[in-house]
């Protein structure tokens, strides 16, 4: 099994992707993220008022919005603020969103790059996302290779990512979940990876959005770190109207496993952090 971690290596030197100073890992996807900017145009008439003609994307940029200063009171007013007492908040300013992790994960730099390569192909990242945060990165070394480098295998990772080319917050979960599992821990098999339908969610801050749960059953157990996994993707949008998906993916049916109920309390935390840098192409 390849190793997710920060600094991961495969044959021929470690992958860095082009926008990254940091390297990315092994099995890495991600796709060119392309940026869309929201125009609004707004008309006043002299004693009339006349409703905009708004698209459903402008609708949900607005809500995210108010519902978000809504309930902008206490800690959720300052985003660098966790909203569970104790916990970690961890910002990727590239895209303006902030959630929340329990104390004993690791919160990297906004700029790390956590991904997957195509084993097949190498130079492809399958996905990947920034400002990502571990659950016992070590929980799991190994020398997959036989080359004399020892491979760390996390438990698990979350972390955020744009999203330009879908449609939707739905479409991005649905496109996203599953190739979470397949890079992470079913290659080359896809026939074991499985999806549900999307969900429609709103957050503790008022972020709305959908997000889908994807699995795998019956990966073989190739070395003593591989198996079976899961992500939870939830898409939304941001306070500029773009696309972007809050990523959870971890091993199942291990000790010490990430169970639904702390996932979902990690999601409900997901909220918007000011105005996202322009982040070019990536992730």
């Amino acid at each position: 099994m390849q190793n997710p971690y920060q600094q991961p290596s495969r044959p021929g030197g470690p992958y860095r992707p082009p926008p990254f100073q940091a390297p990315s890992e092994p099995d890495a996807d991600g796709g060119r993220i392309s940026r869309k900017r929201l125009v609004v145009g707004i008309c006043a008439l002299t004693a009339l008022a006349v409703a905009a003609a708004a698209t459903g994307v402008v609708l949900g940029v607005r809500e995210n919005r108010d519902r978000a200063s809504a309930a902008a009171a206490a800690s959720a007013a300052d985003p660098t603020k966790p909203l569970v007492a104790g916990w970690k908040t961890v910002i990727n300013p590239t895209h303006g969103t902030a959630f929340d992790v329990p104390p004993g994960w690791e919160v990297l730099e906004p700029q790390i790059f956590s991904g997957y390569e195509d084993r097949k192909d190498t130079e492809k990242v399958l996905i990947g996302h920034t400002a990502p945060a571990f659950y016992k990165s070590r929980w799991c070394s190994i020398d997959a290779n036989g080359d004399g480098q020892v491979t760390d295998v996390r438990l698990g990772n979350v972390g955020t990512k744009g999203a330009g080319g879908a449609k939707d917050p739905a479409d991005i979960a649905v496109k996203e979940a599953p190739t979470w599992v397949y890079a992470a821990y079913t290659q080359p098999d896809k026939s074991v990876v499985t999806s549900d339908e999307p969900v429609a969610y709103t957050t503790k801050s008022g972020v709305k959005g959908s997000y889908v749960r994807a699995r795998s059953s019956g990966v073989p157990r190739s070395n003593r770190c591989a198996g079976d996994g899961q992500a939870i993707v939830f898409g939304f949008r941001n306070s500029r109207g773009d696309l972007v998906s809050w990523n959870f993916y971890g091993r199942t049916g291990v000790p010490g496993a990430v169970d639904d109920a702390l996932i979902m309390r990690i999601l409900s935390t997901v909220r918007l952090a000011g105005d996202p840098q322009d982040p070019g192409p990536g992730p």
